[in-house]
């Protein structure tokens, strides 16, 4: 009797363990839509599954107990619930959420309202400060060359000054904002994107074509908006790197930062500091530099404040210190080397925003003002062949000070209407006031520009989401600029198509204009033929117009372990009365050159970017341009040389790739490429290499470069360190036909902007 009671509580207690097992089910949805493939996790039990076509998801026989469980999809943020099974089954519910850093960015540049990208009806591109970092870019200059569209090229061999080109038009037809606003200035432009270090940049937000008419109508080729570090945590960052240029020109960087936020969220700081120094390079052995001497001191802090929950202030503000020399590598004045360039900037940067929103956060305001302010001495000048001539060189050596101030102020209203035509619609309305002077003057050469510009300008747009699926974008902006009889009215549309959740669907039309003003590379005074050439404005000389056309296709598919995806854009502009650089000869100090209206010109290109993201451990971008930048008739560059249609300095064919490898969270590889395609240029005659006055046809260029960093963690200090190296432009393609001596032609320059560059570096940051 004992022994059979045994065995009852045995097989009881056995049965009663074995019905302690429960059954966890559940569904996925991404938008109320049952999603295929997520992979679903229980870590403590080791247990995986993915789910099916309707979403669902099932573990059987699991004990009872509490349990986390994980669901994973590429594109899509982990979600992660926790349970305690102590029933027969758990119903679980995940609703996915995008990656937005993968996918589907906040932006801002757009439409001057945040918004997603797959929302924007403006195609938004990003480049964020990973990026930045693995394609090892010092400044601004060096990653704007990794955005379909774009090229940075350097145009003097002497100063190497950089202008941005944005769908074939050059730098001018470009505006350049610093967190919205349009404080670069024309004399900034000719420095300031190498003067501006990434350690001072969240991210960059590009916006190609003529659809920001809200931010200036001289934005003809595109809007590069640079928005600054912001406070997001307490945290510190601290790097150091080292460069080998060539046959070993130094170049050391030191750079900052940190940042500093309330217990109650409702103040922070961002700071930043920076410190380079870049020894002269000569590439051709003649004692004449290929790349400047650079010294750079920046800092700056970021600082917002919430006084209170619907209120925000934000103010902004910078210094940049830069000594840049090139020329003859002598350890003397700048006037006894026999042909050099001598600046010194001094820039104060500065902004401030305050916003508050009202009527149930369906209205805002917003009130702004920002400046800048540039000092810069420099010297530009060739030593005289003959004696006389050159006492009187030595006598009056050709100094010259340069002064910019630039200041914008004005007022947006953001105002949502909730039930639009059974749609919802933003409307912004905004005016803003824009002031530039600048004042650039050497007497040795009897140069003077003494240029104030004003500009009142008015907006209004309207955000209209017609349906889901449908988005039309309206605006127009009114400008009355000073050196203009009339105000120009510039409107533009935009319209964006969702097909199903992959794709969009974009249209744009705008219109622009260019005052007849000296822009940046008008400032720039460049060697030629032995002196010097300067650049005036035609008495005659009136703006500018524009119309701009552009469509694009863009395409993004998640699967269980990838996200890929692309754009195609088509672009065309045609320009009236195109500004264009007519040779009127030499003075007694070089060449003249004035600028002109030409009959017009037309650019049209398309370019295609393709993208994919492997289980975030391998990601690939590449983008091509394919465009034509042509006058309606052919103008004169060089006297005695025939007329070209072509525009100068302007390949055909251009593009980027960019592949970052990170097998797991200690290794990051990163390999990019950046492609120039051949080119029409201007060869002024005076160098030993080049007796008469020519155009060349350069070869393509392959800048191929890599990067390798490994990270430890120390968690018990909360820091991790970053050792990295690598080397830019492996293969050393570089220009090779370089002018030599004094009298060399200091704009024939091209192709990549430095030689082979090995570097190595450290990195600590906060955790």
């Amino acid at each position: 009797m004992i022994s059979f009671i045994r065995i009852f509580v045995l097989f009881a207690f056995c049965f009663a363990t074995q019905a302690q097992t429960s059954q966890i089910r559940g569904t996925v949805h991404f938008n109320n839509t049952p999603q295929e493939f997520v992979n679903i996790y229980v870590k403590s039990l080791k247990k995986g599954t993915t789910t099916d076509q309707n979403g669902q998801f099932e573990f059987s026989d699991i004990p009872y107990g509490v349990y986390k469980v994980q669901a994973s999809f590429m594109g899509f943020q982990t979600q992660v619930k926790t349970i305690n099974l102590e029933s027969d089954f758990v119903d679980l519910q995940f609703k996915m959420k995008e990656n937005i850093e993968l996918l589907d960015q906040i932006v801002v540049t757009g439409t001057k309202t945040f918004k997603r990208k797959t929302d924007s009806p403006i195609i938004v591109n990003v480049i964020d400060s990973r990026r930045l970092s693995e394609t090892q870019s010092c400044n601004i200059s060096e990653g704007l060359k990794f955005q379909p569209g774009l090229r940075v090229e350097t145009d003097c061999q002497t100063c190497n000054y950089t202008q941005l080109r944005m769908n074939g038009l050059g730098g001018s037809y470009s505006q350049i904002l610093i967190n919205g606003r349009p404080i670069f200035s024309p004399l900034t432009g000719l420095y300031g994107m190498e003067q501006i270090p990434t350690n001072m940049v969240d991210r960059i937000e590009v916006v190609r074509g003529g659809g920001s008419a809200l931010y200036g109508s001289s934005a003809i080729g595109g809007t590069v908006n640079i928005l600054t570090k912001i406070p997001k945590e307490s945290a510190y960052e601290l790097s150091y790197s080292n460069q080998w240029i060539g046959d070993g020109a130094m170049d050391n960087m030191l750079s900052g930062n940190a940042s500093v936020l309330s217990h109650n969220e409702k103040a922070g700081a961002a700071f930043f500091v920076n410190k380079r120094f870049r020894e002269t390079y000569d590439e051709n052995g003649d004692n004449f530099s290929e790349l400047p001497e650079l010294r750079t001191n920046s800092f700056g802090a970021n600082l917002f404040f919430l006084p209170k929950k619907n209120q925000k202030l934000e103010t902004s503000i910078s210094s940049i210190t830069e000594y840049r020399y090139g020329g003859e590598m002598v350890d003397k004045a700048a006037h006894l080397a026999l042909q050099s360039e001598e600046r010194t900037h001094h820039v104060l940067m500065g902004s401030a925003d305050y916003q508050i929103n009202f009527n149930q956060e369906n209205s805002s305001f917003i009130t702004y003002i920002s400046g800048q302010k540039t000092k810069r001495k420099h010297y530009t000048g060739i030593i005289p062949d003959e004696p006389v001539q050159y006492e009187q060189f030595i006598q009056n050596p050709p100094y010259g000070n340069s002064d910019n101030i630039t200041y914008q102020s004005g007022i947006q209203i953001n105002h949502r209407l909730e039930d639009f035509l059974k749609g919802s619609n933003v409307l912004t309305l905004g005016t803003e006031y824009v002031s530039d002077d600048v004042s650039d003057q050497i007497e040795a050469y009897n140069y003077k520009i003494d240029q104030e510009t004003n500009t009142i300008g008015a907006f209004l747009q309207s955000d209209w989401q017609v349906s889901p699926d449908l988005n039309l974008l309206t605006g127009v902006r009114m400008d009355k600029h000073n050196l203009l009889d009339k105000a120009i009215l510039s409107p533009r549309v935009s319209l964006l198509y969702k097909l199903k959740k992959t794709t969009q669907i974009r249209a744009t039309w705008g219109t622009g204009f260019r005052a007849p003003q000296a822009f940046d590379s008008d400032l720039h005074i460049a060697f030629a033929g032995g002196g010097i050439s300067r650049i005036t404005l035609s008495p005659d000389l009136k703006e500018e117009r524009s119309n701009s056309f552009s469509g694009s296709i863009n395409f993004d598919k998640a699967t269980e372990h990838m996200v890929a995806g692309f754009t195609l854009e088509g672009f065309y502009t045609h320009l009236n009365d195109a500004f264009y650089q007519h040779h009127t000869g030499e003075d007694e100090f070089g060449e003249t050159f004035e600028k002109r209206n030409g009959d017009g010109a037309t650019v049209q290109g398309f370019t295609l970017e393709v993208r994919a993201n492997f289980d975030q451990k391998l990601q690939i971008e590449t983008g091509l341009t394919l465009q034509t930048s042509q006058y309606d008739e052919a103008i004169e560059n060089i006297e005695g040389l025939p007329t070209k249609k072509e525009f100068l300095r302007t390949p055909n064919t251009y593009g980027y790739s960019t592949l970052s490898f990170m097998p797991n969270k200690q290794w990051n590889i990163a390999l990019n490429a950046v492609y120039t395609g051949k080119m029409d240029i201007a060869h002024f005659a005076g160098a030993p290499e080049q007796e008469v006055d020519a155009y060349k046809v350069t070869p393509d260029f392959m800048e191929l470069s890599m990067r390798i960093a490994y990270t430890v963690d120390w968690k018990q200090t909360k820091t991790a360190l970053e050792i990295f190296g690598g080397v830019k432009n492996i293969t050393n393609a570089y220009q090779s036909d370089f002018d030599s001596g004094k009298n060399r032609d200091s704009n024939y320059v091209y192709g990549p902007g430095l030689p082979r560059a090995i570097y190595i570096g450290v990195n600590l940051r906060s955790l």
